[in-house]
């Protein structure tokens, strides 16, 4: 790692804890999540924190990239600029949506263009076994996904920010990708004000720009044997989400209903702290980061008994803390 990119990596992280201050101050009144009968905290606190970190990682990004034009340093992976084509209008209709509600179809619709971008600028995944329609297909559903799924997750304290920077240091190491280097930095700067208690909450502007920053680095997989292996990674987050929906379509649930019933929500709940519940995931993520580039195929098959194991655990933990108090016998 170049000297140059050490500095802007450090810029980064002090941007983002200057410009989240920034926003939490300045919009403490027009961004304010207030609580409610499905909300994991007690007090109101402005959300839109995420366009904090999403400045900063801009900001550094753009400036290594006109950099490298005129000396020679490493040219950042993925590209920079395509990254923020593919990030922008993600941000800007989830900044909105922190303001005011947008229509669930006009947020899907700018997902897909998002996507649209990425396979445009990115190509598509490394999958030779797959047709070119069919890998194209998957590809959208799949990062639309992404960016949905760790938007659902983000309901405590901490929680997303903390684990998409470990998320994002594995696949920057394994996948070769020092981009994420500038916006793991940015997590970390913004971590200071969302960290339990969170001053700020980073809203829908960060959490599906997080979801689509981790699509495009597994878009960017360099040969499909890494793609397969690095995708556990994601089984903390992700695992969570799927198995919730899944739950709920069994209860024939409307799974497009705003709900608490989340693993990690349920967990907060029954009375564990949002740092124990965010700590719990990021114990899980390190694990499989360590897995990963020792076991390769094997170590994805012990991730994904592994994420199952601790969602079985949860779940009986759930089941013996709502069993009712046995009677005393007279």
């Amino acid at each position: 790692m170049n000297v140059g990119l050490m500095a802007l990596i450090t810029l980064s992280f002090g941007l983002a804890i200057a410009l989240t201050g920034w926003i939490q101050h300045r919009f403490k009144t027009q961004l304010l999540d207030l609580p409610n009968d499905r909300s994991s905290h007690s007090q109101p606190t402005p959300r839109g924190g995420g366009l904090g970190f999403l400045i900063a990682f801009t900001l550094t990004s753009t400036a290594h990239w006109g950099i490298s034009q005129y000396t020679t340093p490493p040219n950042l992976t993925p590209h920079p600029g395509y990254t923020s084509l593919v990030l922008l209008p993600l941000a800007i209709v989830g900044f909105i949506d922190d303001r005011s509600n947008v229509p669930a179809p006009i947020r899907y619709l700018i997902q897909l263009s998002a996507a649209g971008i990425a396979i445009i600028s990115f190509g598509l995944p490394p999958i030779p076994a797959l047709a070119t329609p069919l890998t194209l297909l998957l590809t959208l559903i799949g990062f639309t996904a992404l960016i949905n799924f760790y938007n659902f997750m983000d309901g405590i304290d901490g929680l997303v920010a903390s684990v998409t920077a470990l998320q994002l240091t594995f696949l920057a190491l394994y996948l070769q990708q020092p981009l994420w280097w500038l916006l793991i930095a940015a997590l970390l700067g913004f971590l200071y004000w969302n960290w339990s208690p969170a001053k700020i909450f980073m809203g829908d502007v960060g959490s599906t720009v997080l979801g689509a920053s981790i699509a495009i680095a597994l878009l960017n997989s360099p040969q499909p044997s890494q793609l397969w292996t690095a995708l556990p990674i994601l089984l903390p987050l992700i695992g969570d989400a799927i198995y919730t929906l899944t739950r709920r379509l069994l209860r024939r649930e409307n799974i497009f209903q705003a709900h608490r019933t989340h693993l990690y929500q349920r967990l907060q709940q029954a009375g564990w702290s949002h740092g124990q519940v965010t700590l719990t995931y990021l114990l899980l993520t390190g694990i499989i980061a360590l897995l990963l580039p020792t076991l390769g195929l094997l170590g994805s098959g012990l991730s994904l008994g592994l994420t199952l194991s601790a969602i079985a655990l949860g779940e009986l933990y759930l089941h013996t803390q709502n069993r009712p108090t046995p009677s005393s016998s007279s």
